[in-house]
Formats: structure tokens, sequence, C-alpha cells
């Protein structure tokens, strides 16, 4: 089963950073796809990750991360 996770991002200002962040996105243990769009910041993420490891991940790649509840 997959679910959709979606974080607001602060931080990315240009194309290098939407694909920085997704990269970072899909490195996390189960991400079958990562949807990273510059404007608004914000990531749609599919798969089964653990939602505190794509967080951890976006801060790791240097940009804030928080879940959209």
């Amino acid at each position: 089963m997959s679910n959709e996770i979606k974080l607001n991002i602060a931080g990315m200002t240009c194309g290098h950073c939407v694909a920085h962040t997704k990269k970072a996105l899909e490195a996390v243990p189960g991400v079958t796809e990562a949807d990273v769009s510059l404007e608004p910041g914000a990531a749609v993420v599919k798969g089964d990750a653990d939602a505190a490891a794509l967080v951890a991940a976006v801060k790791e790649a240097g940009y804030e991360a928080v879940i959209d509840e």
C-alpha cells in the first residue's frame, strides 16, 4: 500500500534546489516517488517512508521542512 505525505519546504530558491531536494527525498527508504515544487515550496512524497525520515532528509539537504497535515 502506498501512502502520500505532503511537506512544506522553506529555503529553496531555484531549480537546482528542487532537484537536490527531490534526490534527497527519493533516497529515503520506502519512497517510490517525490514531486517537489519551488512555488509554494512543497513536496508530495509517495511510498511507505517514515515522515520523520523525510523531514530529516530535507534538513540534511540544507532546507527546512514540516509535515503538511
